[in-house]
């Protein structure tokens, strides 16, 4: 079967194991050029051994993982769209841009002088790297840090330093592993916002988290690792849909006596609630009958003596779906 025309990454039966730990088996996974493409796993289930097998630094027992290049041919004079990762480690070199969960910058360089020294890591001549070093410094909002050490550098502006020694040589595809982990809120969606600009300029992007919220908002397609596979893959609509016809009630009220408020709907005899989660600032219930929830959330709101703040419903989030998927595939 022939990739499509749109895949620049192929993951192809990949298989690995270290001892007698099978940490994957038989991974099939297409990335689609110029995506933005997140892997969600629980912690543990391979997703950085994964990322280490695309870039070429595990060898897998099995399997192979092919990148797209343009207008090569193969010994026989035919057009050869894809090549192995394993068998061109320096072609590889050039099509991948690698930042790990932890910053792999110099403390004691400076951003321009870590920029430089991992573009001269790549060949690349004197002024090609002075040049991309001024774009990606802008780009990351380190301009007017470059000349400061990097061990002086905050974590956020660290991390943004690391994806640019990762994109100093124009990488096509880049990969990162967990980028807004120890990252507060506002620095998450400072680094989602730069992370979306990046795609934005061509870049093909596949970025495992643990943060299912942003995952579900900011990725084209999601792949799910679960049981030492990608059990799915689809757009995070298409797996909401596929997984779960369930969805969220979220009801705010004060004085927020919700335990009062929870017993008195499970008191409905035919009330059709899959789970409540109460988080003490408000309640949320995930049901396939959401109007009939509301329904009834008002005259138990009445009765309480609760005054709503909220109530708003919404598709059940990633999060539910890859708690029911991998609940599914541990069964199995």
């Amino acid at each position: 079967m022939k990739p499509a025309e749109s895949n620049i990454l192929l993951m192809e039966n990949v298989f690995k194991q270290f001892g007698e730990n099978i940490v994957l088996n038989g991974v099939n996974l297409n990335i689609q050029s110029g995506e933005l493409f997140g892997i969600i796993g629980m912690s543990g289930t391979g997703k950085t051994t994964l990322l280490n097998t695309i870039i070429g630094f595990v060898n897998p027992d099995k399997g192979d993982v092919r990148f797209k290049v343009e207008h090569l041919l193969d010994y026989a004079g035919e057009e050869e769209n894809y090549r192995s990762v394993f068998k061109n480690p320096k072609q590889a070199k050039k099509i991948f841009g690698f930042a790990a969960q932890n910053p792999s910058v110099y403390d004691k360089l400076t951003p321009e002088e870590n920029l430089d020294y991992f573009g001269a890591l790549y060949d690349l001549p004197k002024d090609i790297r002075r040049t991309n070093s001024r774009i990606l410094l802008k780009l990351m909002g380190l301009f007017e840090h470059r000349d400061t050490l990097a061990g002086n550098l905050s974590g956020g502006m660290k991390k943004r330093l690391d994806i640019a020694c990762a994109l100093i040589h124009d990488p096509k595809i880049l990969i990162l592993d967990e980028p807004t982990s120890d990252l507060d809120p506002i620095l998450r969606k400072q680094m989602w916002e730069l992370i979306k600009k990046i795609n934005e300029k061509g870049t093909t992007i596949l970025i495992s988290s643990h943060f299912l919220d942003e995952i579900e908002h900011l990725c084209d397609r999601v792949g799910i690792l679960s049981n030492n596979q990608i059990t799915n893959v689809g757009t995070p609509a298409q797996l909401k849909n596929l997984f779960t016809k369930n969805e969220e009630v979220k009801f705010e009220s004060t004085p927020g006596n919700y335990s009062a408020v929870i017993n008195s709907l499970k008191a409905i005899k035919g009330i059709n609630i899959k789970k409540i989660v109460n988080d003490g600032y408000a309640i949320t219930i995930y049901t396939p009958k959401a109007e009939t929830i509301i329904h009834h959330l008002l005259h138990v709101a009445e009765s309480n003596h609760e005054n709503i703040l909220s109530l708003n419903v919404s598709k059940a989030s990633l999060s539910e779906v890859f708690e029911a998927i991998t609940e599914d595939t541990t069964k199995k």
